[in-house]
Protein backbone atom coordinates (compact mmCIF):
# COMPACT_ATOMS: atom_id res chain seq x y z
CA UNK A 1 0.00 0.00 0.00
CA UNK A 2 1.41 3.39 -0.89
CA UNK A 3 1.42 6.34 1.39
CA UNK A 4 -1.01 7.68 0.19
CA UNK A 5 -3.75 5.20 0.05
CA UNK A 6 -2.29 5.04 4.18
CA UNK A 7 -3.14 7.89 4.62
CA UNK A 8 -6.52 8.03 3.06
CA UNK A 9 -6.94 5.23 5.37
CA UNK A 10 -5.98 7.00 8.54
CA UNK A 11 -7.93 9.89 7.25
CA UNK A 12 -11.12 7.42 6.97
CA UNK A 13 -10.69 5.97 10.34
CA UNK A 14 -10.17 9.62 12.01
CA UNK A 15 -13.60 10.51 10.50
CA UNK A 16 -15.44 7.45 12.01
CA UNK A 17 -14.01 8.69 15.43
CA UNK A 18 -14.88 12.70 15.36
CA UNK A 19 -17.99 14.16 14.30
CA UNK A 20 -16.58 17.61 14.83
CA UNK A 21 -14.96 18.97 11.96
CA UNK A 22 -12.72 21.32 13.46
CA UNK A 23 -11.45 18.03 16.31
CA UNK A 24 -11.23 15.85 12.50
CA UNK A 25 -8.86 18.49 10.90
CA UNK A 26 -6.65 19.03 13.71
CA UNK A 27 -6.21 15.36 14.38
CA UNK A 28 -5.53 14.69 10.45
CA UNK A 29 -2.54 17.92 10.98
CA UNK A 30 -0.86 15.80 13.67
CA UNK A 31 -1.33 12.87 11.54
CA UNK A 32 0.40 13.90 8.66
CA UNK A 33 3.53 16.14 10.69
CA UNK A 34 4.15 13.32 13.37
CA UNK A 35 3.38 10.41 11.49
CA UNK A 36 4.12 10.83 7.90
CA UNK A 37 7.00 13.78 8.29
CA UNK A 38 4.19 15.92 5.68
CA UNK A 39 4.14 19.93 6.69
CA UNK A 40 0.09 20.15 6.55
CA UNK A 41 -1.61 22.96 4.33
CA UNK A 42 -4.63 24.39 3.69
CA UNK A 43 -5.10 22.61 0.47
CA UNK A 44 -3.70 19.13 1.68
CA UNK A 45 -6.17 19.36 4.35
CA UNK A 46 -9.05 20.12 2.39
CA UNK A 47 -8.37 17.41 0.00
CA UNK A 48 -8.22 14.53 2.44
CA UNK A 49 -11.31 15.99 4.95
CA UNK A 50 -13.60 17.62 2.38
CA UNK A 51 -15.96 19.16 5.28
CA UNK A 52 -17.03 22.53 5.55
CA UNK A 53 -15.29 25.41 3.83
CA UNK A 54 -12.00 26.45 3.15
CA UNK A 55 -11.77 28.50 6.00
CA UNK A 56 -11.79 25.99 8.78
CA UNK A 57 -8.95 23.59 7.69
CA UNK A 58 -6.98 27.20 7.62
CA UNK A 59 -8.29 28.20 11.24
CA UNK A 60 -7.61 24.30 12.18
CA UNK A 61 -4.06 24.68 10.36
CA UNK A 62 -3.49 28.12 12.32
CA UNK A 63 -4.15 26.38 15.81
CA UNK A 64 -2.08 23.41 15.50
CA UNK A 65 1.23 25.62 15.22
CA UNK A 66 0.41 27.76 18.29
CA UNK A 67 -0.45 24.67 20.14
CA UNK A 68 2.55 22.63 18.79
CA UNK A 69 4.73 26.18 19.34
CA UNK A 70 3.00 26.85 23.04
CA UNK A 71 3.56 23.23 24.13
CA UNK A 72 6.86 22.59 22.79
CA UNK A 73 9.71 22.37 25.34
CA UNK A 74 13.08 21.54 24.67
CA UNK A 75 15.81 20.89 27.14
CA UNK A 76 19.61 19.87 27.43
CA UNK A 77 20.81 17.42 29.94
CA UNK A 78 24.44 16.72 30.37
CA UNK A 79 26.61 16.05 33.75
CA UNK A 80 29.39 17.99 32.40
CA UNK A 81 27.65 20.73 30.86
CA UNK A 82 26.73 24.26 33.03
CA UNK A 83 23.40 24.87 33.63
CA UNK A 84 24.01 28.69 31.78
CA UNK A 85 24.90 26.84 28.52
CA UNK A 86 22.42 24.66 29.13
CA UNK A 87 19.19 27.63 29.08
CA UNK A 88 21.28 29.22 26.30
CA UNK A 89 21.28 26.63 23.92
CA UNK A 90 17.60 25.87 24.86
CA UNK A 91 16.89 29.36 24.45
CA UNK A 92 18.75 29.62 20.77
CA UNK A 93 16.88 26.00 19.49
CA UNK A 94 13.49 27.51 21.03
CA UNK A 95 14.39 30.83 18.98
CA UNK A 96 15.26 29.38 15.66
CA UNK A 97 12.23 26.82 16.18
CA UNK A 98 10.21 30.08 16.69
CA UNK A 99 11.67 31.99 14.00
CA UNK A 100 11.67 29.15 11.32
CA UNK A 101 7.64 29.04 12.54
CA UNK A 102 6.95 32.93 12.29
CA UNK A 103 8.81 32.84 9.30
CA UNK A 104 6.84 30.15 7.14
CA UNK A 105 3.13 31.87 8.73
CA UNK A 106 3.99 35.32 7.72
CA UNK A 107 4.99 33.64 4.42
CA UNK A 108 1.96 31.69 4.60
CA UNK A 109 -0.70 34.84 5.52
CA UNK A 110 1.25 36.43 2.64
CA UNK A 111 0.22 33.85 0.14
CA UNK A 112 -3.08 33.74 1.67
CA UNK A 113 -4.19 37.39 1.20
CA UNK A 114 -2.82 37.09 -2.58
CA UNK A 115 -4.55 33.91 -2.88
CA UNK A 116 -7.81 36.37 -1.26
CA UNK A 117 -7.68 39.27 -3.14
CA UNK A 118 -6.52 37.47 -6.15
CA UNK A 119 -9.51 34.95 -5.95
CA UNK A 120 -11.42 39.04 -5.35
CA UNK A 121 -10.14 40.56 -8.48
CA UNK A 122 -11.08 37.18 -10.35
CA UNK A 123 -14.53 36.85 -8.83
CA UNK A 124 -14.67 41.45 -9.57
CA UNK A 125 -13.10 40.62 -12.99
CA UNK A 126 -15.73 37.62 -14.07
CA UNK A 127 -18.90 39.22 -12.96
CA UNK A 128 -17.43 42.47 -15.47
CA UNK A 129 -16.81 39.81 -18.31
CA UNK A 130 -20.22 38.08 -17.09
CA UNK A 131 -22.07 41.48 -17.38
CA UNK A 132 -19.93 42.49 -20.68
CA UNK A 133 -21.08 38.93 -22.50
CA UNK A 134 -24.48 39.70 -21.75
CA UNK A 135 -24.35 43.36 -23.00
CA UNK A 136 -22.66 41.80 -26.22
CA UNK A 137 -25.57 39.25 -26.64
CA UNK A 138 -28.39 41.91 -26.09
CA UNK A 139 -26.17 44.09 -28.44
CA UNK A 140 -26.44 41.25 -30.71
CA UNK A 141 -30.08 40.73 -30.44
CA UNK A 142 -30.74 43.91 -31.12
CA UNK A 143 -28.50 44.33 -34.23
CA UNK A 144 -30.35 41.06 -35.92
CA UNK A 145 -33.61 43.09 -34.91
CA UNK A 146 -32.74 45.60 -36.73
CA UNK A 147 -30.96 43.79 -39.60
CA UNK A 148 -34.85 41.83 -39.52
CA UNK A 149 -35.97 45.75 -40.02
CA UNK A 150 -33.94 46.66 -42.62
CA UNK A 151 -34.66 43.34 -44.64
CA UNK A 152 -38.50 43.80 -43.90
CA UNK A 153 -38.06 47.65 -44.88
CA UNK A 154 -36.07 46.45 -48.30
CA UNK A 155 -38.34 43.75 -49.69
CA UNK A 156 -41.05 46.82 -49.18
CA UNK A 157 -38.96 49.20 -50.89
CA UNK A 158 -38.62 46.23 -53.44
CA UNK A 159 -42.54 45.98 -53.73
CA UNK A 160 -42.91 49.61 -53.90
CA UNK A 161 -40.63 49.73 -56.69
CA UNK A 162 -41.93 46.76 -58.67
CA UNK A 163 -45.41 48.84 -58.59
CA UNK A 164 -43.74 52.12 -59.78
CA UNK A 165 -42.19 49.66 -62.84
CA UNK A 166 -46.11 48.60 -63.39
CA UNK A 167 -47.09 52.32 -63.38
CA UNK A 168 -44.11 52.59 -65.78
CA UNK A 169 -44.91 50.07 -67.67
CA UNK A 170 -48.56 51.41 -68.10
CA UNK A 171 -47.59 55.19 -68.90
CA UNK A 172 -44.73 53.46 -71.61
CA UNK A 173 -48.59 52.21 -72.90
CA UNK A 174 -50.63 54.79 -72.91
CA UNK A 175 -47.18 56.89 -74.24
CA UNK A 176 -47.45 54.28 -77.10
CA UNK A 177 -51.00 54.79 -77.56
CA UNK A 178 -50.44 58.45 -77.33
CA UNK A 179 -48.18 57.97 -80.70
CA UNK A 180 -50.11 56.05 -82.98
CA UNK A 181 -53.16 58.65 -82.00
CA UNK A 182 -50.61 61.23 -83.33
CA UNK A 183 -49.80 58.96 -86.48
CA UNK A 184 -53.65 58.75 -87.25
CA UNK A 185 -54.09 62.45 -86.53
CA UNK A 186 -51.37 62.83 -89.42
CA UNK A 187 -52.80 60.47 -91.87
CA UNK A 188 -56.24 62.22 -91.37
CA UNK A 189 -54.30 65.74 -91.52
CA UNK A 190 -52.97 64.08 -95.13
CA UNK A 191 -56.36 63.19 -95.75
CA UNK A 192 -58.14 66.69 -95.08
CA UNK A 193 -55.25 68.63 -97.11
CA UNK A 194 -55.88 66.33 -100.19
CA UNK A 195 -59.44 66.91 -99.75
CA UNK A 196 -59.08 70.79 -99.84
CA UNK A 197 -56.70 71.06 -102.31
CA UNK A 198 -59.22 68.62 -104.12
CA UNK A 199 -61.88 71.40 -103.45
CA UNK A 200 -59.88 73.85 -104.27
CA UNK A 201 -59.59 72.76 -107.82
CA UNK A 202 -63.27 71.83 -108.49
CA UNK A 203 -64.45 75.15 -106.95
CA UNK A 204 -62.79 78.58 -107.06
CA UNK A 205 -65.60 79.80 -105.16
CA UNK A 206 -65.13 78.33 -102.23
CA UNK A 207 -61.36 78.47 -102.01
CA UNK A 208 -60.80 80.78 -99.57
CA UNK A 209 -63.53 79.15 -97.28
CA UNK A 210 -61.80 75.99 -97.61
CA UNK A 211 -58.92 77.04 -96.87
CA UNK A 212 -59.69 79.19 -93.85
CA UNK A 213 -61.21 75.78 -93.02
CA UNK A 214 -57.87 73.75 -93.34
CA UNK A 215 -55.81 76.13 -91.60
CA UNK A 216 -57.91 75.84 -88.68
CA UNK A 217 -58.07 72.10 -89.19
CA UNK A 218 -53.57 72.76 -89.20
CA UNK A 219 -53.47 74.60 -86.18
CA UNK A 220 -55.64 72.44 -84.55
CA UNK A 221 -53.75 69.24 -85.52
CA UNK A 222 -50.19 70.98 -84.58
CA UNK A 223 -51.56 72.15 -81.25
CA UNK A 224 -52.56 68.07 -80.20
CA UNK A 225 -49.44 67.22 -81.47
CA UNK A 226 -47.32 69.88 -79.31
CA UNK A 227 -49.49 68.44 -76.42
CA UNK A 228 -48.83 65.11 -77.49
CA UNK A 229 -45.03 65.73 -77.28
CA UNK A 230 -45.48 67.45 -73.84
CA UNK A 231 -47.69 64.45 -72.50
CA UNK A 232 -44.37 62.30 -73.73
CA UNK A 233 -41.53 64.57 -71.81
CA UNK A 234 -43.46 65.03 -68.81
CA UNK A 235 -43.49 60.77 -68.79
CA UNK A 236 -40.02 60.25 -69.15
CA UNK A 237 -39.21 62.68 -66.38
CA UNK A 238 -41.19 60.77 -64.17
CA UNK A 239 -39.93 57.68 -65.43
CA UNK A 240 -36.42 59.44 -64.57
CA UNK A 241 -36.62 60.75 -61.06
CA UNK A 242 -38.29 57.10 -60.11
CA UNK A 243 -35.22 55.19 -60.97
CA UNK A 244 -33.14 58.16 -59.13
CA UNK A 245 -35.53 57.35 -56.15
CA UNK A 246 -35.31 53.83 -56.16
CA UNK A 247 -31.04 53.93 -56.45
CA UNK A 248 -31.32 56.60 -53.58
CA UNK A 249 -33.36 53.94 -51.65
CA UNK A 250 -31.07 50.93 -52.19
CA UNK A 251 -27.97 52.87 -51.40
CA UNK A 252 -29.33 54.14 -48.02
CA UNK A 253 -29.93 50.78 -47.23
CA UNK A 254 -26.91 49.00 -48.10
CA UNK A 255 -25.20 51.50 -45.86
CA UNK A 256 -26.98 50.95 -42.75
CA UNK A 257 -26.38 47.19 -43.31
CA UNK A 258 -22.76 47.90 -43.36
CA UNK A 259 -22.86 50.03 -40.06
CA UNK A 260 -24.84 47.23 -38.54
CA UNK A 261 -22.61 44.67 -38.93
CA UNK A 262 -19.54 46.96 -37.70
CA UNK A 263 -21.20 46.69 -34.75
CA UNK A 264 -21.81 43.39 -34.40
CA UNK A 265 -18.19 42.72 -35.02
CA UNK A 266 -17.19 45.00 -32.34
CA UNK A 267 -19.49 43.19 -30.01
CA UNK A 268 -18.04 39.65 -31.03
CA UNK A 269 -14.05 41.32 -30.21
CA UNK A 270 -14.94 42.36 -27.10
CA UNK A 271 -16.37 39.28 -25.99
CA UNK A 272 -13.39 37.78 -26.59
CA UNK A 273 -11.21 40.00 -25.03
CA UNK A 274 -13.11 39.34 -21.70
CA UNK A 275 -12.57 35.44 -21.96
CA UNK A 276 -8.73 35.59 -22.67
CA UNK A 277 -8.85 38.17 -19.46
CA UNK A 278 -10.70 35.21 -17.57
CA UNK A 279 -8.17 32.90 -18.81
CA UNK A 280 -5.12 35.34 -17.67
CA UNK A 281 -6.56 35.52 -14.12
CA UNK A 282 -6.84 31.76 -13.57
CA UNK A 283 -3.23 31.53 -14.81
CA UNK A 284 -2.57 33.75 -11.54
CA UNK A 285 -4.46 31.52 -9.38
CA UNK A 286 -2.49 28.65 -10.59
CA UNK A 287 1.19 30.59 -9.73
CA UNK A 288 -0.13 31.84 -6.24
CA UNK A 289 -0.68 27.86 -5.47
CA UNK A 290 2.54 27.64 -6.18
CA UNK A 291 3.82 30.00 -4.35
CA UNK A 292 2.13 28.47 -1.64
CA UNK A 293 3.96 24.79 -2.01
CA UNK A 294 7.09 26.59 -1.81
CA UNK A 295 6.76 28.53 1.48
CA UNK A 296 5.81 24.96 2.73
CA UNK A 297 9.25 23.53 1.50
CA UNK A 298 10.36 26.72 3.26
CA UNK A 299 8.88 25.93 6.64
CA UNK A 300 10.15 21.82 6.10
CA UNK A 301 13.77 23.39 5.87
CA UNK A 302 13.68 25.52 8.72
CA UNK A 303 12.38 22.87 11.05
CA UNK A 304 15.51 20.97 9.98
CA UNK A 305 17.76 24.05 10.57
CA UNK A 306 16.35 23.61 13.91
CA UNK A 307 17.42 20.18 14.65
CA UNK A 308 20.96 20.44 13.03
CA UNK A 309 21.48 23.43 15.49
CA UNK A 310 20.37 21.29 18.29
CA UNK A 311 22.96 18.85 17.37
CA UNK A 312 25.65 21.03 17.15
CA UNK A 313 25.08 22.21 20.50
CA UNK A 314 24.76 18.85 22.26
CA UNK A 315 28.30 17.73 20.25
CA UNK A 316 29.84 21.22 21.34
CA UNK A 317 28.70 20.22 25.44
CA UNK A 318 30.68 17.12 25.06
CA UNK A 319 33.53 17.46 22.42
CA UNK A 320 35.40 13.94 23.61
CA UNK A 321 32.91 11.25 24.65
CA UNK A 322 29.62 10.62 22.81
CA UNK A 323 26.45 11.64 24.66
CA UNK A 324 24.94 8.67 27.17
CA UNK A 325 21.54 8.34 25.61
CA UNK A 326 18.56 10.51 25.85
CA UNK A 327 21.32 13.16 27.28
CA UNK A 328 19.06 15.39 24.58
CA UNK A 329 15.67 14.70 24.62
CA UNK A 330 12.81 16.68 23.04
CA UNK A 331 9.26 16.74 25.28
CA UNK A 332 6.42 17.52 22.53
CA UNK A 333 2.89 17.53 24.76
CA UNK A 334 0.48 16.34 23.40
Amino acid sequence: MSTENEILAEVEALKGKFSDTKALYREVCALLFFRYGITPTTNKLYQYVRKGTMGTPAEALTKFWDELRSKARIEIDHPDLPQDIKTVAAEAIAAIWQQATAAARSELAVIRDDLQAASATAKHREVEAQAAAERAAAETGRVNALLQQCQRDLEAERLATAGIQSRLAQQEQQLEEQRSLNKQLQERFSNELEKARTAVEAAHDRAASAEKRALLEVEHERQARIKADRTTETLRGQLTQAEARERDSALRHTEAYTRQQAKLTAAEAAHEAAQTEGRALAQRLAELEQRLEAANEDTMRYRTEATMAKELITRMAAPDQKPPPQATRKRVAK
